[in-house]
């Protein structure tokens, strides 16, 4: 049986690959500081924090490959960031990959960001090939991952594999869509006009089939490289407002002006510090921009089925 070593293991997107590959027949070796539970006979847990080499390098000499969750908001941090993560997580992806290459695994799956893109200045679809110019802590932090994976498998017969994805949600996990129609100042929920601007996202099930992808494909195709992994299309304001609408009580719905809320942010230095550290944050000045991100090389392995109509 091929065991795969989990980090990050007990957050939201952790938890739920666990899951996955159990089901689907393969070992599980997990590990995260705060605790989980799975009974089935395929799966160990390590509790232990990701900065202690001694124990992690342990728990990983029973696989053959990696899936690193770890150093990831929606899994382990906050989306309010600071120096102190970057160079937490530089230090344990390096020792991360390391070992892994050391011990032969056959490959490395890391969760990185669409934070790793320059901002696009047309309205061409984000591809894998744009230049990786993050302005984000977060977006610094996945790319230094990024390359740091590259630098350790450059020699090795590790595969790489980076997923580049994009924010989260199913139908229990809803705050990377509040994010995009909330004002985090007083909780309440808007749209600029009728709504009919859009954001990327990637459905839970979509970033578990790609994975799966991987590991049932990984004797046909040569899948080392960057992927995105995210919807196929964007998803509109107004969709979200009304799924939110049919899963919780959110309150009335405000209309706003989205030339007066992109002015008024464009000179206020509190908002470039905010956007710098908070994964989350809105940015007015492009928030109607319609940025679109192309998964298509990704859809080799996967069909990106899920959205926000059917997710589950």
């Amino acid at each position: 049986m091929k065991y795969i070593f989990v980090t990050g293991a007990a957050g939201y997107i952790g938890s739920a690959v666990c899951d996955m590959l159990l089901q689907k027949g393969f070992g599980v070796v997990a590990t995260d500081s705060k605790p989980m539970r799975i009974i089935n006979q395929n799966f160990r847990f390590v509790q232990s924090d990701i900065t202690d080499k001694d124990t992690i390098t342990a728990a990983m000499r029973d696989a053959t490959s990696m899936i690193h969750l770890g150093c990831s908001v929606d899994n382990d941090f906050t989306p309010i960031l600071s120096s102190d993560e970057d160079k937490m997580s530089a230090q344990v992806d390096k020792f991360l990959y390391k070992t892994a290459v050391s011990y032969k695994f056959d490959e490395v799956l890391m969760l990185s960001s669409y934070q790793v893109y320059q901002q696009p200045k047309n309205r061409e679809p984000v591809r894998e090939a744009l230049d990786l110019k993050p302005i984000t802590i977060y977006g610094k932090l996945k790319l230094d991952s990024e390359k740091a994976l590259a630098d350790a498998t450059k020699k090795s017969e590790t595969k790489p594999v980076t997923m580049r994805i994009l924010p989260v949600y199913s139908k229990s996990y809803l705050e990377n869509l509040f994010a995009k129609v909330r004002d985090p100042k007083d909780g309440s929920i808007f749209l600029y006009g009728y709504g009919d601007y859009g954001y990327s996202f990637c459905n839970l099930h979509n970033l578990l089939d790609f994975i799966l992808g991987i590991y049932t494909n990984r004797d046909n195709i040569n899948f080392s490289g960057a992927y995105n992994i995210c919807d196929t299309k964007p998803t509109s304001a107004k969709d979200i407002v009304e799924f939110l609408k049919q899963e919780t009580n959110i309150p009335i719905v405000q209309q706003r002006n989205y030339s007066t809320d992109a002015v008024k942010n464009q000179f206020t230095l509190f908002v470039s510090k905010q956007i710098k550290t908070d994964y989350r944050y809105l940015d007015p000045a492009i928030a109607c921009s319609n940025i679109n991100y192309d998964n298509t090389k990704a859809q080799r392995f996967a069909t990106f089925r899920w959205k926000l109509s059917n997710t589950k």
